[in-house]
């Protein structure tokens, strides 16, 4: 019992120093690959660089301890934080100290929800999600977040588009107008380093030691650099007015959401009181009122942040040169310095942001981005505030991202358990994402989930138990307490460089392919997914909604659409489908299959091809009914079945059924159908029907004249030769 609710226990029933030397050297080695990547991950998320260490402190160790897998490696992954920084963006300004808490919350959420399907045993929901959507919206989200770092590769600044394949026309406007080279070379240059040392030995920590060397030139080199002026440095004329310009039309905006939110809370209060009357009447005047002026508040805050964009857009294309004198700087525009002024080669850029800018400390950009200054230390453990509200806001993606997380993991798990000849307990895995996500919440972790690539690694290592998960664990509380001010100088284009070559692995063309080799349909779903999703980003939910959808109306199809089969007699000697073998039918006996459980969606659907064989064949005299397929009935099938007994009787055939299964046996003998079809017209099996029925139909006294000599269903008899059979089954 205790290793039901502390699963960790078991690792220790024969453990020893010797494996625990081999889990170490795991942890260590899984920890060089995720402390660098967890740092790009929480900036895919939207959030700072140093966010990706504390969802990389208690999530692995916490998903290990509880989880069933014993080398899978939890923590920031790519598709995860993506759709963390899309389910957020309509709530908050990536970065904001309001989104930093919705992301916390949010992992709170999923963790929640994953916990509680994992208790309730529910871990077959994640059936839900088929294969070919998850397929094509992977390799949608893989682009996404490969193209999602173009800005940081090059060194540019955009406004995000409402769709992401605008936000990318706009980055390619940027990179076309200007690109900072430094910026590129450094990107360049890691993704060099990786790709080598992947080819020379793919145990080799590439990440690591790309994010090391790369660090140490930007340091040496000065590649970050920046200088914090008043604005009467910028001597060109007019910037210091489009500053201005720009910090009025941010006043504006503030002030208009501040007051559509003043206005909101009056409806709200205006709603409670309606309802607390009874709600009788429709909407009051006032309720009215306050809807109108809301409206249009909203038509003006567009318009507002509109001018905010514009402005911002128009500070950012300003180049400018440098002139250096007595200590202190003076901005041109770039090719428009007087004469007799030296001036600093470098290309300078003024850093405008999501705020309002300080015109007494503006900060001008020389160099590159680096990820800067990272808070030492443990992060601040508290509860995130969930209130009910927050909660319904954040459910629907929580219950995405809870998905596809669980997918995720348990499809690493399984492989890696199919290595390993571990026994996965998928519910229980559940429960250790769960907690991984609730607890790291605690630790201002975001939503985590198993990652591929540092799962590989981990079982290459060796890893044994869960113990390599906490040593991971703790080489991040390490890093974290006292290797910090080593990261200032790191590049954010090496972070983006990161990003993009982990997600490379993420492309699978050959899963399109595939899926539609084994039915067109889950083909065309795969590639509509994908599609859907480039389409709708940053939405990604809608990508994955369409494709469930689309996979759920396929379902329902197929299961009001059986396959019900007229059977003759194969090569093989036994009973399969004369249309799809191309085998004759006979004449007087059908033998019709159904496959399926038989209940109100498709009950109909058996008398309607019941009917179709009827016609087909005018010298028709028996039916028998292989039910071999049929799992289950119910009220609605059993009354279908009975109905439709009746109308061959009545016709003049006779009607038998053979191949039930117990459960459906149990229905028809409640419900007295068992009686009515009657036991003498009840075969346990097709041969011993068929048999039993040829004797009595072809060469019993009541036989029609012309009966058959050699019946198909007992001997074969193709319609074509074998190789125009096989020709057909290729086309």
């Amino acid at each position: 019992m205790i290793y039901k609710f502390l699963p960790f226990f078991e690792w220790f029933k024969d453990y020893s120093i010797g494996k625990f030397r081999v889990d170490l050297l795991a942890g260590i080695t899984v920890a060089l690959v995720l402390i660098p990547q967890s740092m790009a991950y929480a900036q895919l998320a939207g959030l700072p660089a140093y966010y990706g260490l504390y969802a990389a402190f208690l999530p692995p160790m916490i998903a290990s301890l509880f989880g069933s897998s014993r080398q899978l490696a939890t923590g920031p992954v790519a598709v995860v934080s993506l759709m963390s920084a899309a389910s957020l963006e309509p709530l908050a300004t990536a970065g904001s100290a309001e989104f930093i808490a919705y992301s916390i919350a949010l992992a709170l959420t999923v963790g929640l929800f994953q916990f509680l399907l994992g208790v309730l045993r529910l871990g077959l929901v994640v059936n839900f999600l088929s294969h070919p959507v998850v397929n094509g919206f992977t390799n949608a989200a893989a682009i996404i977040i490969a193209t999602s770092q173009f800005s940081k590769f090059f060194g540019v600044y955009v406004d995000s588009a409402p769709h992401h394949y605008e936000t990318m026309i706009r980055v390619t406007q940027a990179a076309i107008d200007y690109t900072h080279f430094p910026t590129l070379l450094f990107g360049v240059g890691a993704v060099a380093i990786m790709v080598t040392l992947r080819k020379i030995n793919p145990r080799i920590p590439n990440v690591l030691i790309a994010v090391a060397v790369t660090t140490l030139i930007s340091y040496f080199t000065g590649f970050n650099k920046d200088e914090y002026v008043d604005v009467s440095a910028l001597q060109t004329p007019g910037v210091a007015e489009k500053v201005k310009e720009f910090n009025d039309a941010f006043a504006e905006v503030n002030r208009l959401g501040d007051e559509r939110a003043k206005i909101g809370l009056q409806l709200e209060d205006v709603h409670a009181a309606e309802q607390e009357r009874g709600g009788h009447g429709g909407e009051s005047v006032e309720s009215v009122e306050l809807r109108s002026r809301i409206e249009i508040i909203s038509i003006h805050l567009a318009e507002a942040k509109q001018h905010v964009e514009d402005a911002r857009q128009e500070l950012r294309s300003m180049k400018f040169t440098a002139a250096v004198g007595g200590g202190t700087f003076a901005f041109y525009n770039r090719g428009a310095a007087p004469v007799g002024v030296e001036t600093v080669g470098k290309t300078w850029r003024l850093a405008v942001g999501n705020k309002q800018l300080d015109q007494d400390s503006l900060r001008m950009i020389g160099g590159g981005a680096i990820v800067g200054k990272i808070p030492e230390g443990l992060p601040t453990f508290t509860i995130p505030e969930l209130n009910g509200k927050t909660f319904f806001k954040l459910l629907p993606m929580a219950v995405i991202i809870s998905l596809l997380g669980f997918m995720e993991a348990i499809a690493i798990a399984k492989a890696m358990a199919a290595q390993t000849g571990q026994k996965l307990d998928p519910n229980q895995e559940l429960i250790g994402q769960g907690l991984a996500n609730m607890i790291g919440s605690i630790g201002s972790s975001y939503a985590v989930s198993g990652s591929f690539s540092r799962s590989a690694v981990n079982l290459q290592a060796g890893a044994l138990t869960g113990i390599s998960a906490v040593v991971t664990s703790l080489m991040v509380v390490i890093t974290l307490l006292f290797f910090t001010p080593l990261l200032y100088h790191l590049p954010q284009a090496v972070l983006a460089a990161v990003i993009m070559m982990a997600v490379i692995g993420l492309l699978n063309v050959k899963g399109f392919v595939h899926a539609w080799k084994a039915q067109w349909y889950d083909g065309a779903i795969s590639v509509i997914t994908f599609a859907v999703t480039l389409y709708f980003a940053p939405h990604l939910d809608k990508g994955i909604m369409i494709g469930v959808a689309l996979s759920m109306v396929i379902f329902l199809y197929k299961s009001m659409r059986p396959v019900v089969a007229s059977l003759s007699m194969s090569e093989e000697k036994v009973l399969k489908s004369a249309d799809y073998y191309r085998l004759k039918g006979c004449r007087h006996i059908s033998v019709v299959r159904f496959d399926g459980a038989l209940f109100f969606a498709n009950a109909s659907y058996l008398d309607e091809q019941v009917l179709k064989f009827r016609n087909d064949r005018p010298d028709l005299r028996y039916i028998l009914l292989d039910a071999r397929g049929v799992n289950d009935m119910d009220a609605s099938g059993e009354e279908a079945l009975a109905m439709m007994v009746k109308r061959v009787r009545s016709a003049g055939l006779g009607f038998a059924i053979c191949g039930l299964k117990g459960q459906v046996i149990d229905v028809m003998d409640r419900t007295g159908l068992y009686d009515e079809i009657g036991k003498d017209n009840i075969y346990a099996d097709s041969q011993t029907a068929t048999a039993d029925l040829v004797e009595k139909i072809h060469r019993g006294t009541d036989l029609p004249e012309g009966g058959c000599d050699n019946c198909p269903l007992t001997q074969y008899l193709p319609l074509e030769d074998q190789e125009n059979i096989k020709k057909a089954r290729l086309t």
